[in-house]
C-alpha cells in the first residue's frame, strides 16, 4: 500500500524491515529485504527525500524510521497541500477568459456594445450573420432547446449557402438529445464542421475573427451579452475556443478512452470538476448528465483505482497524472 503514497518497492521494503528491525545496519538490511547494499542505500536516500528517516541518537552514523503515524501522516497532508495548489491552478485558468470578459463588460466604449434581452440578442447575430464573409466559429454549451434550434436554421442555411466556414463545437450531451443530434446533423450535410465534448467554454459566437458575442452573465445566456471587437479580447477567446476544438471529437465519431488511463472523455473531465472542488451536482450540470449519473461514473473510477474514497481516488489519479 506504500506505493500509494509515492515509496517505491525497495524503498517501502527497506522502511519495513527498519520499524520491524529498529537496530540493523545496512548490510543486514539487504539481507532481510533480499536487495543489494547499494539498493538499501538508495532506499535510504529516498526515505531521506520524504522525511521518513532521521539521524538515531543512539546509534552514531545510522538512521532511524520516523513512526508512519507520523512520517506518513505528514506525507499525506504535503500531498493534500499539492494536490490542492494543483485544483485551484486549474480551476483558475479554466475561468480566467469568463472573468476577465466580465470584468471589463462595463466598460462599452472601450470593447464595444452591451445588448440586453434575448430579442437584443437574437437581433445582433442575425446581423453578425449576414456581415459573415469568411468563419463562423461558436460554443454552444449545454441543452439545446428544440425552439432556439428552429429559431437558427434559417440563418444557419443562409450563411452556408453563401460558402462561409462554419465550425460549431456543443457538449457531448446533444448525441442523447434526438432534436438537437438531428440539427447537428443537419448542419454537417450543409457543409459545416460539428464536435462534441464533455464540457466546453461559455457560449460564444465569433464571426470573421473581427467580432464576437459573448453572455454578460454565464449563469443566464438570456440576460444579455456583450459584444465585443477589440482585437486583445478577440485573441483571447479564439485561443480560448481553439484549444477546446482541438480535443473535441467530430460527431459521428466516438471519443477514444485514454489509453493510459482507460478513462472516457468525460470521465477525464469529471474528475477534473470534482478535483477543484464542485459540488456533483454542479459537475453534471457542467456535463450536461444528472447527479446520479455522475455517481455511476465516480463508482467506475474508484474502482478501477482500487479506492475506498473520493479523496483516495484522486490522490491516485494525480500520481498517475490522470488530472
Amino acid at each position: 500500500m506504500l506505493d500509494v503514497l509515492g515509496l517505491s518497492v525497495h524503498a517501502a521494503a527497506v522502511y519495513r524491515a527498519m520499524l520491524d528491525h529498529p537496530a540493523e545496519g545496512v548490510e543486514q538490511l539487504a539481507e532481510r529485504c533480499l536487495l543489494t547494499s547499494g539498493q538499501v542505500h538508495d532506499g535510504l536516500d529516498e526515505l531521506g527525500e520524504l522525511m521518513l528517516v532521521r539521524a538515531s541518537a543512539d546509534r552514531p552514523g545510522r538512521l532511524r524510521a520516523i513512526d508512519p503515524a507520523v512520517g506518513l501522516a505528514d506525507m499525506v497532508a504535503r500531498q493534500e497541500a499539492d494536490l490542492a495548489a494543483r485544483q485551484a491552478a486549474l480551476a483558475a485558468s479554466r475561468e480566467a477568459v469568463t472573468r476577465m470578459v466580465a470584468d471589463r463588460a462595463e466598460q462599452r466604449a472601450a470593447y464595444g456594445e452591451r445588448l440586453l434581452g434575448m430579442d437584443a440578442i437574437l437581433g445582433r447575430l442575425e446581423r453578425m450573420g449576414r456581415e459573415a464573409r469568411t468563419e463562423v466559429f461558436s460554443s454552444q454549451p449545454g441543452n439545446q432547446r428544440p425552439e432556439d434550434l428552429e429559431a437558427a436554421r434559417a440563418g444557419d442555411a443562409e450563411v452556408l449557402a453563401r460558402g462561409v466556414t462554419m465550425r460549431t463545437l456543443y457538449q457531448d450531451v446533444i448525441r442523447r438529445q434526438p432534436h438537437a443530434s438531428v440539427y447537428a446533423h443537419w448542419l454537417m450535410v450543409q457543409g459545416s464542421e460539428v464536435r462534441t465534448a464533455p464540457s466546453i467554454p461559455q457560449r460564444i459566437v465569433i464571426v470573421d475573427r473581427a467580432q464576437a458575442l459573448v453572455p454578460i452573465d454565464p449563469a443566464d445566456n438570456r440576460k444579455g451579452a456583450l459584444h465585443v471587437t477589440e482585437p486583445g479580447l478577440l485573441a483571447a477567446l479564439l485561443d480560448f475556443l481553439e484549444q477546446a476544438w482541438s480535443t473535441a471529437v467530430p460527431l459521428g465519431a466516438t471519443g477514444p478512452e485514454d489509453p493510459e488511463s482507460g478513462l472516457t472523455p468525460t470521465e477525464t473531465e469529471l474528475l477534473r470538476l470534482l478535483g477543484s472542488g464542485i459540488t456533483d451536482d454542479t459537475a453534471g450540470q457542467r456535463l450536461g448528465i444528472s447527479a446520479r449519473t455522475v455517481g455511476r461514473h465516480m463508482a467506475s473510477i474508484m474502482e478501477r483505482l482500487n479506492a475506498t474514497s473520493r479523496f483516495e481516488a484522486g490522490i491516485k489519479a494525480a500520481q498517475h497524472g490522470w488530472i
